[in-house]
């Protein structure tokens, strides 16, 4: 059960709650489930009955005593515990659960995170402007593209834009110039070589960049350039050096993309054994390569309610840092034949590929076969 999976089969137990008298509610569009917090325990946990306390009209305790044993009774839950006033934590059938995130990502591919538009937020527009600043341009992109995997619709203005930016970084917004003061979101990270401090909040005003730091920046091409302004949080200061064009460790994007192309390497030489990717039960995997995994709808859904594309190129580093050492081992060794096991763990290589091609992707990012 994939957290997708679970959020719906929550909003499945208050409905049968409902169905059955037990609440008298509306039932929500959406679950959020996470991982535990302090106290918590099991794979995730979800506030819902502190939700539905209020036009429930019981405490939320009652209202997770509830939904605890409607939930209790679903496939691939193997518990559920009240913690707190009222979080419901939830332990999954493991391998049930991994075998089901790993078909799910497959099957989705690069848009594993992504909601349909009939899910995201109807009618909503947001409109994001930002000032003449390629840091800022850069940002209010890759937010467009998040929010645009989310089911929303999205304009892009700025005060101005060079067209180099445009060539060299990618960029492209719907409307150049001033616009209403009344728009809802401005995007306005730190440019990369301002005066003074570095500003903490996105709407403060900044200064277009010196031009020469803005031939720094565009002399790292598009891949570079928009990972060392989009990978720092919005009131960090962006380096535009060459390290991000360097092939090593130290540089938090090659390692994104090597993982990348390991995992599509896997893929062919498993080919030229003669063997394909089939989802089964993996062993000696690190727990935190699949839980990287799981979190990455809710990580595209955070980024995109924080206009953050920072958050979602940091998962990036989390799940590649994780998943280099298990590319490692896909492949049988020495007289080694393709067996079940060694099928299972090559789905879950292709997994991460995808997982990382479609975050890349929405950065605005290439993500190269062979690297």
């Amino acid at each position: 059960m994939t957290p997708v999976e679970l959020s719906r089969t929550v909003l499945h137990a208050v409905r049968r709650a409902v169905d059955a008298g037990e609440l008298s509610v509306a039932v929500p569009t959406r679950a959020v489930v996470a991982p535990p917090g302090p106290g918590g325990c099991g794979d995730y946990a979800t506030s819902i009955a502190l939700q539905l306390a209020r036009p429930a009209g019981q405490p939320p305790f009652r209202v997770a005593e509830v939904l605890r044993s409607h939930l209790a009774e679903a496939d691939g839950i193997t518990d559920v515990v009240l913690t707190g006033p009222g979080f419901l934590n939830i332990s999954l059938d493991r391998a049930a659960t991994d075998v089901g995130l790993v078909r799910e990502i497959l099957r989705r591919g690069p848009r594993y995170g992504y909601v349909d538009a009939a899910e995201g937020a109807e009618g909503r527009v947001v409109q994001l402007r930002c000032p003449r600043d390629p840091r800022a341009v850069v940002v209010a992109d890759a937010s467009a593209r998040i929010l645009r995997s989310q089911g929303t619709r999205v304009r892009v203005s700025a005060e101005g834009i060079e067209p180099a930016w445009t060539s060299v970084l990618g960029v492209t917004v719907d409307a150049v110039g001033p616009v209403p003061a009344e728009l809802p979101v401005e995007v306005r990270p730190a440019p990369v070589d301002s005066v003074g401090p570095v500003p903490a909040e996105l709407s403060v005003d900044v200064r277009p960049v010196p031009a020469v730091a803005s031939a720094e920046l565009l002399s790292l091409g598009r891949d570079a350039g928009r990972w060392a302004l989009l990978h720092p949080a919005a009131h960090d200061r962006p380096r535009t050096g060459v390290e991000h064009l360097v092939q090593r460790e130290s540089n938090p994007l090659f390692r994104v993309r090597y993982a990348h192309a390991r995992a599509r390497a896997a893929a062919r030489n498993a080919a030229d054994l003669g063997f394909t990717a089939v989802p089964g039960p993996l062993t000696d995997v690190e727990p935190g390569l699949l839980a990287a995994l799981a979190d990455h709808p809710r990580v595209l859904a955070a980024a995109a309610d924080h206009r953050a594309p920072d958050r979602l190129a940091r998962h990036l580093v989390t799940v590649a840092d994780a998943a280099l050492p298990f590319l490692l081992t896909v492949l049988p060794r020495g007289g080694e034949k393709p067996s079940a096991a060694h099928r299972a763990r090559l789905a879950l290589a292709e997994a991460v590929g995808a997982v990382l091609a479609g975050g890349l992707a929405l950065l605005g990012i290439d993500a190269p076969d062979h690297l």
